[in-house]
């Protein structure tokens, strides 16, 4: 195992010329064992670089992530890659075969490579290429990789109030949750984009709104009529946008007279149905009829006569003559 620490290299290093900095160099230089050495261990090492440490690919599409060999003296090195993600540690390429959720959609290009077909959001990780070259004087090197998937955002969600009384507020919303990077959102009226801030362009001066991009909110303070019309909104981020459909906000009137008048309306109705139940009931309409004299009663048995029901009759028969 070579070690050499970054001081004995820098000391390896002799100082051109006889100026200043030389008799320091003497008294520290190493000697011709240590460049040996030194020279030995920058042959006998094994290290990786990769052509791109960041790569971004958008969902679906297929990257490579570049770990590249540069120096090596064993013709056969063992290779791993790990995935660190949401502080948790998964083998990707161990024991000379494709590990995990990549298997069946990922390789190793030439000797350490990874390349990775129709990748997803989930994908986006720090990957870690690890080589062991048993070899070499530094046995071992690794790198990391960090991978970030574009997703593009879907229809978003707009939420248009469908009419408001002039004067008064209004929110619209825009909203998406798929998108990434996060998205950011514009505003459209009548397919004309909206500013941050309408006091900001004078061509909506007679609007008075905030927008905020961030959170794809659309505030009006107090609507006028020039507000009408069609709204839409657009979510976009690095790997595409989305549009939501139109929706028509009405800004209205708000007629003061006709509202009194229509209360009047309703109250003079009141007033007359309120007058007619007190005729009724002056009139007697609302009064129970109640039957004049007796009520009605069962005539009374006629003196000296009674009547005996039988069973062969069925019907009344005398028990004992009248008396006269």
């Amino acid at each position: 195992m070579c070690d050499v620490t970054p001081t004995a290299l820098l000391l390896a290093l002799k100082p051109r010329g006889k100026g200043r900095g030389w008799e320091a160099w003497q008294e520290k230089a190493p000697t011709d064992m240590m460049k040996i050495e030194i020279l030995s261990c920058l042959i006998g090492a094994v290290n990786l670089k990769s052509s791109n440490r960041n790569p971004v690919v958008q969902e679906f599409e297929s990257v490579e992530l570049s770990c590249i060999i540069t120096d090596s003296q064993t013709n056969d090195p063992r290779i791993e890659w790990k995935k660190i993600q949401d502080d948790q540690t998964t083998y990707v390429f161990f024991d000379n075969k494709i590990q995990g959720d990549l298997a069946g959609r990922a390789e190793l290009l030439g000797k350490t490579s990874l390349k990775i077909w129709n990748v997803t959001r989930t994908d986006s990780a720090l990957y870690r290429c690890e080589v062991v070259a048993r070899n070499d004087r530094k046995e071992i090197d690794e790198i990391a990789i960090e991978l970030i998937v574009q997703v593009k955002p879907v229809t978003p969600i707009c939420r248009v109030p469908k009419a408001v009384p002039v004067g008064k507020a209004a929110t619209l919303q825009c909203q998406e949750s798929e998108g990434y990077p996060r998205p950011y959102y514009n505003w459209y009226r009548n397919d004309v984009p909206l500013p941050t801030d309408s006091r900001a362009n004078p061509r909506f001066r007679n609007s008075s709104f905030l927008l905020n991009s961030e959170t794809g909110t659309l505030v009006f303070n107090a609507v006028h009529k020039e507000d009408s019309g069609q709204y839409y909104c657009i979510a976009s981020n690095d790997a595409g946008s989305a549009k939501c459909e139109e929706q028509e906000m009405e800004v209205y009137d708000l007629n003061i007279a006709g509202i009194i008048g229509g209360v009047l309306v309703v109250l003079a109705v009141l007033a007359l149905i309120t007058l007619g139940i007190c005729c009724a009931y002056r009139r007697g309409y609302f009064i129970n009829n109640k039957q004049d004299g007796e009520s009605y009663k069962s005539p009374g048995k006629p003196d000296g006569v009674n009547y005996i029901r039988t069973d062969e009759e069925g019907d009344f028969r005398h028990k004992s003559s009248f008396v006269i």
